[in-house]
């Protein structure tokens, strides 16, 4: 019950904080885009990363910020929760995400979004669709941004099988820059498709980055590994700490194996 009502509150306080700053920070599109990043894009992520910590009890743990290079950067992150779209943010100097080309057509939040220069993607669009993202992440790169990515496309709930996509190969082939995997459970604690939010420790991994060149074949069974084995990991400490509180599916499931691979089928996918 104490989890219902302040995953509850939180929710309110999350559409109530974006509605505002989504209208207060109007007079910010004037601005030049590193300001506008800094001064809505930001104060909107770090204010909800605290009212989720306050509110919820969800901490952060974030460890593999030195294998974060300076300069251009292709992110590849896994993805399981809302929760990533606000607060990878941060992590990051200047990243350009690629995101679903409806968001940017939501009045009044899309200008803000394409303010901050995020990358749209038409998920129907077959490859026109990928080479406009090519094209528009192509000029995000060489102004010096980081892209990031999830490459599986849309979130996945924890320990599902993953299902990585061609685009993100494609990127790394045209952009020519490292690629830095990202591994996280977030999916324990805001899961997709839910009101709940549970108390605990987000854990995000950022791993080495995969140097350029590869072949798509190499770099999408590398990429693959490097984040399925740490978010497996990851999956192993949540499901510890959450304890009795873990979700149904996955405490019926046990603990993951360490390789990566998922005991878990698609039965979970509305968890």
């Amino acid at each position: 019950m104490v989890t219902a009502l302040r995953s509850l509150v939180f929710q309110v306080a999350f559409y109530v904080v974006t509605v505002i700053y989504v209208f207060a920070f109007l007079p910010l599109l004037l601005l030049p885009r590193r300001r506008h990043w800094k001064y809505a894009v930001l104060a909107w992520a770090n204010t909800n990363s605290a009212l989720l910590r306050l509110i919820c009890g969800t901490r952060v743990e974030i460890q593999g910020r030195e294998n974060i290079p300076d300069g251009p950067l292709l992110i590849a992150s896994k993805h399981q929760s809302a929760w990533e779209t606000m607060a990878l943010l941060p992590l990051f100097s200047d990243p350009a995400f690629v995101l679903k080309r409806e968001l940017i057509r939501i009045p009044l939040l899309g200008w803000h979004l394409t303010k901050a220069r995020m990358i749209p993607v038409d998920r129907s669009g077959g490859m026109a669709a990928l080479k406009a993202m090519t094209r528009f992440a192509r000029g995000e790169v060489e102004a010096g941004r980081q892209v990031l990515i999830f490459p599986e496309g849309t979130r996945c709930p924890p320990g599902a099988p993953p299902d990585y996509k061609f685009g993100v190969a494609h990127l790394y082939g045209s952009l020519g820059v490292p690629c830095l995997p990202v591994a996280l459970n977030s999916g324990l604690y805001w899961p997709r498709r839910a009101l709940t939010k549970r108390a605990g420790t987000i854990r995000v991994d950022i791993l080495p980055p995969i140097p350029p060149g590869l072949g798509r074949a190499a770099f999408m069974a590398r990429l693959e590994s490097d984040i399925e084995t740490a978010s497996a990991r990851l999956l192993t400490a949540g499901l510890k700490e959450l304890g009795d509180r873990a979700p149904k599916e996955l405490a019926e499931q046990g603990l993951p194996p360490a390789d990566g691979s998922s005991p878990l089928s698609t039965s979970v996918e509305n968890s």
